[in-house]
């Protein structure tokens, strides 16, 4: 299979105004599309923006996984034969979601809810991911979602390598104290799994919150194939071969220096990892609503 064009949006996004947020990411969407894309992945809440002081001032904002801002998306999916990664916040009945939609030109292929919360923005209101995490088979390529934090929880990535991923996609709000983030641990998750990481941030100041940019996209090497600015939108575009997620096996020297990190994994030493954490969402909860 030849290689496949995919696209991090790093854009900038205006709190509480879905409409233009909307419009800028259907005018890049067509924009990745001239480059041949066929994924474009946008940041973290893209369509509502993040630093809202309280659920009940970003509720007005949240949309259904099927709403409206998804089917402007579809059409320009089907109008360009990409897909799309877009962050929001997710209403289902009384509760509400940080989380990406997965759209293509036949409507919503998709979707993910942030699993791992931080205590910022509108975060410390939402209700944590309550479902498994998800690779989705796409005609180019096996895709799997997180957002932001996750990248903090290598079981994350893990679990997805381990369902067949041969990208992940993170969509992610980066401040500056974050910066370790793009520096370090986006091309620790790529290499220690062996797939590619694509990181699509924001840029711009939110309530006083600035955020970093630096998206990029990493090889199954770990080796940074591109990287956005601090400051600027850009539409980085980058050609990979999926396939090369599935060479696991890395021979450096035949025979003599060979490495496969999924074989070589022992899952019976790990059992710690899966033990029941301290439940710490009733203080979370109750913190926030201080």
């Amino acid at each position: 299979m030849p290689n496949t064009n995919i696209a991090c949006a790093q854009i900038d996004c205006i709190l509480g105004d879905p409409r233009t947020n909307l419009e800028t990411i259907v005018r890049c969407l067509r924009s990745a599309a001239e480059r041949d894309a066929k994924i474009v992945m946008f940041p973290e809440c893209a369509l509502t923006g993040y630093a809202y002081n309280s659920l009940a001032e970003a509720i007005p904002f949240a949309e259904r996984i099927d709403g409206p801002s998804s089917h402007v998306i579809a059409e320009a999916c089907r109008e360009t034969g990409s897909y799309a990664v877009v962050g929001f916040i997710e209403a289902d009945g009384e509760k509400f979601y940080n989380a990406a939609m997965l759209v293509g030109p036949d409507g919503v292929a998709g979707s993910y809810r942030k699993v791992h919360l931080p205590f910022i923005g509108i975060d410390r209101f939402l209700t944590p991911g309550n479902r498994q995490f998800e690779v989705f088979d796409l005609p180019f390529g096996k895709v799997g979602l997180n957002i932001c934090y996750d990248i903090s929880f290598p079981e994350a990535a893990r679990v997805l390598k381990l369902k067949g991923a041969e990208l992940i996609a993170l969509i992610t709000n980066w401040p500056e104290a974050a910066w370790r983030s793009p520096e370090f641990v986006a091309s620790t998750r790529a290499l220690e799994n062996h797939l590619f990481f694509a990181a699509t941030d924001r840029i711009g100041t939110e309530r006083g919150w600035k955020f970093i940019g630096r998206s990029k996209v990493v090889d199954c090497n770990g080796d940074t194939l591109a990287e956005a600015s601090v400051e600027d939108e850009e539409l980085l575009v980058v050609s990979i071969d999926f396939q090369q997620a599935n060479r696991n096996r890395i021979v450096n020297v035949a025979g003599a220096y060979e490495v496969d990190r999924l074989r070589d994994r022992r899952p019976s030493h790990y059992q710690p990892i899966s033990a029941p954490a301290l439940d710490a969402e009733p203080a979370r909860v109750a913190a926030a609503h201080d």
